[in-house]
């Protein structure tokens, strides 16, 4: 005598209630990446204003050696202020005595550096002395 197979109408697959949980926790996973992501991006665009500083630096250096002081007239550099950084996210202004100098990084309205809470602005002056406002300046430079 033959047995009679039982079969099992049981549906396979996923309910509605266990696909939301899945979506809520991609989406709650997404959210915290993209803020640390943020952050880091913010971080590294720092380098485009410490690599302007540093360059203009050298060049009112180069104009101090050459003609005796950093504002000469005969300097290009000391008459192009403000001078906006490679990647244009900060604004560079300049400070200039014939002795002195004080470089002074700003972040360019609409780029995302305005959102960078940290590091306000950066500053270089001509004794190498490194400053930043903001609310984590050990981190500027």
């Amino acid at each position: 005598m033959m047995k009679a197979n039982t079969i099992c109408n049981k549906a396979r697959g996923f309910s509605l209630i266990e696909l939301m949980i899945v979506v809520a926790i991609v989406g709650i996973l997404g959210t915290l990446a993209m803020g640390y992501f943020g952050d880091n991006v913010i971080a590294s665009n720092r380098t485009d204003a410490r690599k302007a500083l540093s360059e203009l630096a050298g060049s009112l250096e180069k104009c101090r050696s050459l003609y005796g002081t950093y504002n000469a007239g005969n300097c290009t550099v000391a008459g192009t202020f403000p001078v906006t950084s490679d990647a244009g996210y900060y604004s560079v202004t300049a400070a200039l005595a014939p002795t002195t100098f004080t470089l002074t990084a700003n972040p360019v309205a609409g780029q995302p550096q305005v959102n960078d809470a940290d590091c306000t602005t950066l500053t270089l002056d001509n004794t190498g002395i490194k400053g930043a406002t903001g609310a984590n300046t050990p981190e500027c430079w």
